[in-house]
């Protein structure tokens, strides 16, 4: 699929300066084919971006899509008249939509629970802006997966107290009905199941931490 989207984009032709400031002059008037012609022609900006990232096809076309909502949002508030590279000013919004994107679609449960085995510490925290860079963003869902990776190794009420309690946002009440335990076990194998994904985690989390 992103083969075929990207052998779509190199049939796009590039705009001349002038052609391009004639269309922004037409756009700004309501002509909506002149908006149009602007917007397929930044599409590859969007894969460009989109790409940065180096995540899997199924998500780099989802960023794509974003990323095109981040087109038509920096498209409105655009003023051609400054003199300003629209694609200079549309890659932050097109790279804010992404990163919108990656964040609320991330296991939030997984970053509480990396937070917990990092003892306060989650890469998440030390993002500088909405705009992380596509490594910090990588290195962020590395870090969740070894988390996960280790859940899937627990013994079985270990892991249901977690899933519970930090994926699906569970009172610690409600997970020990469900698994037929006291309030106070549910929080012994809470603690025993961080204490062990730490222990699985240790040498990762000690390399993590000192990049």
């Amino acid at each position: 699929m992103l083969q075929s989207y990207l052998e779509e984009l190199r049939k796009t032709p590039l705009l001349e300066p002038e052609e391009e400031q004639k269309l922004w002059e037409q756009a700004a008037k309501g002509n909506l084919a002149a908006h149009q012609r602007l917007m397929t022609s930044y599409q590859p900006l969007v894969f460009k971006i989109a790409t940065s990232f180096k995540l899997g096809e199924a998500e780099t076309m989802e960023l794509i899509q974003e990323g095109m909502v981040g087109l038509l949002e920096a498209a409105e508030s655009y003023d051609y008249t400054r003199q300003v590279a629209f694609s200079l000013f549309a890659s932050f919004r097109i790279k804010g939509s992404m990163v919108d994107y990656l964040r609320h679609s991330d296991r939030k449960g997984l970053l509480y629970l990396d937070s917990e085995i990092s003892q306060g510490f989650t890469l998440s925290d030390a993002l500088p802006s909405e705009l992380a860079t596509p490594t910090e963003l990588t290195e962020q869902k590395l870090l969740q997966e070894k988390v996960a990776q280790a859940m899937d190794r627990l013994p079985v009420k270990e892991q249901q107290v977690l899933q519970g309690m930090y994926l699906e946002d569970r009172p610690a009440q409600a997970v020990a009905e469900a698994i037929d335990v006291s309030l106070g076990h549910v929080y012994r194998l809470q603690k025993q199941g961080v204490r062990r994904i730490r222990g699985m985690l240790a040498r990762f989390m000690h390399d993590f931490n000192k990049e």
